[in-house]
């Protein structure tokens, strides 16, 4: 499906006229960049310090990776992390929020939904790393309030040896994979919410109401999807690329689908809290992960796509300028109703299951 190239910031949406505009912004903020350009650079004064907490959704070895890269180019600074599901990272920030005491610095969740709603709270901090001058637009807000480091991706898998496979996701509530589909669970993962959210834009309500009478098996985190198609209780499942690029790297005999009505693309945003008592070491931070050294260990380690177009996609995959022509676009109706109907589209979820 082809992309429409539209930044996920809706505010600006309405002012930008274009590219020269968000070319203009990004620009203008390019002067705020913290991150010391080589090892050397941080002997001067006022070299990035202190300590860094980062809330992340991102996987536990893709941070490991990380770890040495970040303690190279910013010796100074101690970066921590909280590392959960994008669920439980949400509850944690917002009943500190509640609190009045934010203890992180930075997040970097796979919930584009959480960060637009932060953005348009006036909870994050606006700062544009001079990398993001290369990410396609899609992947920026042009009011620099955050920036997608990561994109995972939607797609089908189909087990091998099971019948022909299912070629989109509306052939999944079509009557022939009856009790032998496996998706997430909107109400528990990210990610399956995300999804959620494509396809009741896309086919409404009785998108839901026809898995549950098709039989599909709800099995939670994507984890669970993939150990259901494994196994063969499913022999299909919708699943995040890069779980079934680890699986298929480990052996497991899972073939990947692009679904014909276009794979559903799930930015994983990087955004500055605004209440963070250390502001140059957090863009710093954000400055490494963008950087082409980080940008490479989250497609080699995490086997997802780096916003990097010059950078290939994960195994062998084409990079992230193809992958968004083969994905649903992210729209501004889109965005709006996964922040203000989410709520109701869980429900609609819940009803239709609930039967």
């Amino acid at each position: 499906m082809p992309h429409n190239p539209r930044p996920m910031s809706l505010p600006l949406l309405a002012r930008a006229s274009g590219l020269a505009v968000a070319l203009a912004v990004l620009a203008a903020c390019r002067i705020e960049s913290a991150a010391p350009a080589s090892g050397a650079a941080n002997k001067h004064e006022g070299a990035p310090s202190g300590e860094v907490w980062v809330y992340t959704s991102m996987y536990q070895h893709v941070l490991d990776a990380m770890e040495p890269l970040l303690k190279e180019k910013l010796p100074g600074v101690t970066v921590r992390w909280y590392q959960a599901g994008s669920e439980k990272v949400a509850s944690r920030l917002e009943a500190e929020r509640a609190a009045g005491a934010v203890r992180a610095d930075l997040l970097s969740a796979s919930d584009p939904f959480l960060v637009e709603r932060l953005a348009r709270e006036g909870a994050l901090l606006p700062y544009a790393s001079v990398h993001v001058l290369r990410a396609p637009r899609a992947l920026v807000d042009l009011d620099a309030r955050y920036a997608s480091i990561r994109v995972s991706t939607m797609v089908l898998v189909h087990r091998e040896g099971a019948s022909p496979p299912p070629t989109s996701f509306a052939a999944l509530v079509d009557g022939s994979w009856k009790g032998r589909v496996a998706i997430g669970d909107p109400l528990t993962s990210g990610t399956a919410f995300t999804w959620a959210v494509f396809c009741h834009s896309r086919y409404g309500e009785a998108y839901f109401t026809g898995l549950r009478e098709h039989g599909a098996l709800v099995a939670g985190g994507n984890a669970a999807v993939l150990q259901k198609v494994e196994s063969g209780e499913a022999d299909a499942g919708v699943l995040l690329l890069e779980n079934a690029l680890t699986a298929r790297a480990r052996g497991s005999k899972l073939h990947i689908v692009w679904p014909t009505d276009g794979a559903v693309t799930i930015p994983g945003p990087v955004a500055i809290l605004a209440g963070t008592p250390n502001p140059v070491a957090a863009r710093a931070v954000v400055d490494v992960m963008l950087s082409p050294e980080g940008q490479r260990i989250i497609v080699e380690k995490g086997d997802m796509h780096a916003v990097d177009p010059r950078l290939p996609g994960p195994r062998e995959e084409p990079g992230v300028d193809a992958l968004l022509q083969r994905t649903q676009p992210w729209t501004p109706p889109l965005l709006e109703q996964g922040l203000t109907r989410g709520s109701a589209i869980k429900e609609a979820f819940s009803r239709a299951f609930a039967r």
